[in-house]
């Protein structure tokens, strides 16, 4: 059977509309290599483009850096019997006298519970005065209410107990086992020791971060520097606000990878091998191993250590370029260190735009196929109805 020639003729200009919109607008995850160094400074773009090297890694290979101010680590662990304004003590008082000042008649001593001590750092004791406490240990305070006391009864005996007040408590909130106030006390001196009465970090200690604000200053450190650097588990100080939270970095995966998302940090260093496997690696189908991209805004420090220049101004945008089909290229991805905000991004390999495009051609082919077969069958159809008429 013959096709019409003007039925031809529409049946190859659709399959050639098919085609070309086929090859303009196929579905694909991002931009591809010529379309990413279209972008760079040598293209009139506002990017540089950097193949990773030894140096490369080297250069950008900055860890965050966490730790206290030596004001923190330089504070000495504050003694146990050293009163604090809002600490509160407790006294007892005997006399040796059947009727005293301030025992009954029929008691030889005097309790007196929590006494506070004032924002001053003072406290009141009856017949003794006002008394400094803060600042003194309490074999001091003791000896000068025993001396004021002293001249108007005869051999009095005064104990002093302390009791952590206001004036030396912490708060403790975010990811531990029980958060609240919790007194300093001798057990509970040092930061390390305070999280242990506070039940522990409840994350991962790898990405556990510790923050501490005293006054207008804060520190913060990992986790596991406490352990790792001594002079890290410092001595704490009454009205210390204690922050343990989990890692807040993260950085962003796109293109032919196995998903596509924000992925937070697991541990303090991710390498760009380990973050191409945290999201499930390259896709075999689509993947171009030679197109693996790190976007990132570099510091201008690093970015002139980087591109070897001294006139640069502010942070500069930067792309780096890693191929993984290279002998070394593994070992560079290994090292190459991913920072906090990075976009890493893989294109898609030739073969696979190409495969997509094959895929419609075929499909288009196919449908135009089913049309044309159609048309015949209706012609046909039309043409055998009207001979039947006819007759």
């Amino acid at each position: 059977m013959t096709m019409h020639p003007k039925r031809w003729a529409r049946s190859v200009a659709l399959l050639l509309a098919v085609s070309v919109a086929a090859s303009c607008g196929l579905p694909r995850s991002g931009p591809n290599k010529r379309e990413i160094y279209s972008g760079s400074v040598q293209r009139q773009g506002d990017a540089f483009i950097v193949s990773v090297n030894d140096r490369v890694t080297r250069a950008t290979g900055v860890v965050p850096s966490l730790g206290f101010a030596e004001s923190f680590k330089n504070a000495g662990i504050v003694g146990s019997d050293i009163i604090r304004p809002g600490d509160t003590l407790g006294l007892t008082i005997w006399e040796n006298v059947d009727d005293g000042l301030l025992a009954s008649e029929t008691a030889s001593s005097t309790v007196l519970e929590e006494v506070q001590v004032d924002g001053a750092g003072y406290i009141f004791v009856p017949y003794a005065g006002r008394i400094k406490a803060a600042g003194n240990s309490t074999e001091a305070v003791r000896r000068v209410i025993t001396r004021k006391l002293e001249d108007q009864t005869p051999d009095p005996q005064v104990e002093i107990r302390r009791e952590a007040g206001d004036g030396s408590t912490v708060s403790i909130i975010g990811s531990v086992g029980g958060q609240g106030v919790y007194a300093i006390e001798r057990p509970t001196r040092t930061l390390s020791a305070m999280l242990a009465r506070a039940g522990g970090v409840t994350i991962e200690p790898e990405i556990a971060q510790i923050t501490v604000t005293r006054g207008g200053h804060s520190g913060k450190i990992w986790f596991q520097d406490l352990y790792g650097h001594p002079d890290m588990d410092i001595a704490l100080r009454g009205g210390d606000k204690i922050l343990v939270e989990e890692d807040t970095r993260a950085f962003v995966a796109l293109g032919a990878t196995g998903s596509q998302s924000r992925v937070p940090f697991q541990s303090q260093t991710i390498s760009a091998v380990e973050a191409i496997a945290q999201v499930g690696g390259l896709l075999s189908t689509a993947a171009d191993p030679t197109g693996v991209f790190v976007f990132r805004n570099e510091p201008e420090e690093i970015a002139a250590n980087v591109l070897g220049r001294g006139d640069l101004q502010g942070a500069q945008r930067m792309v780096y370029v890693l191929d993984l089909t290279e002998p070394n290229g593994l070992f560079l991805a290994r090292d190459f260190v991913i920072r906090d905000d990075d976009l890493l991004y893989v294109t898609e390999a030739p073969f696979a735009q190409w495969s997509k495009t094959i895929a419609a051609v075929t499909g288009s082919l196919s449908a135009v196929s089913t049309l044309t077969s159609t048309v015949d069958t209706l012609d046909t159809l039309s043409g055998g109805s009207g001979t039947g008429t006819g007759g």
